[in-house]
């Protein structure tokens, strides 16, 4: 089971409830193409193939341009990306949680590199808004289809 790079300098975890089925939310996060639609801080992203281990994409946020490869997939339950962008290598984990009533979203990631030794307190600080935001968004939008 891949994991976020404990030993990174920053290190972010949040959750979310979603009052939306899994299917929903699932849809939703690994519609890559239609992310900019309804994740305001994504400008553009694409597929490389079809979605699975080893698969690529690629995806423009925040004025940086990242390929992400993933690196695990259990489709409804569990997603693992990462790769490189302006020196930062991140890693990420998404998890989704069916409960009675809603979908639970955990979200981890790491970022380590040069850039990120020499602002861990600036980046820690952007990575945890980028994600917030990011939850916050597909919340919305899975709900809003309800």
């Amino acid at each position: 089971m891949a994991t976020i790079d404990e030993t990174a300098p920053v290190i972010v975890r949040l959750s979310i409830k979603i009052d939306a089925p899994l299917t929903t939310v699932w849809d939703l996060h690994t519609d890559i193409p239609a992310w900019p639609t309804w994740n305001t801080d994504i400008e553009r992203a694409t597929v490389n193939g079809p979605l699975r281990p080893g698969s690529s994409f690629s995806w423009r946020t925040h004025g940086l341009d990242i390929t992400s490869t993933v690196h695990e997939l259990i489709p409804g339950e569990r997603i693992v990306w990462g790769g490189p962008a302006a020196g930062i290598a991140g890693l990420h984990v998404w998890t989704f949680e069916q409960n009675v009533d809603h979908v639970t979203v955990h979200t981890e990631e790491s970022w380590s590199g040069d850039p990120v030794e020499a602002a861990v307190d600036q980046l820690g600080e952007a990575l945890q808004a980028s994600l917030a935001d990011w939850l916050s968004s597909l919340k919305a939008r899975a709900e809003q289809a309800v």
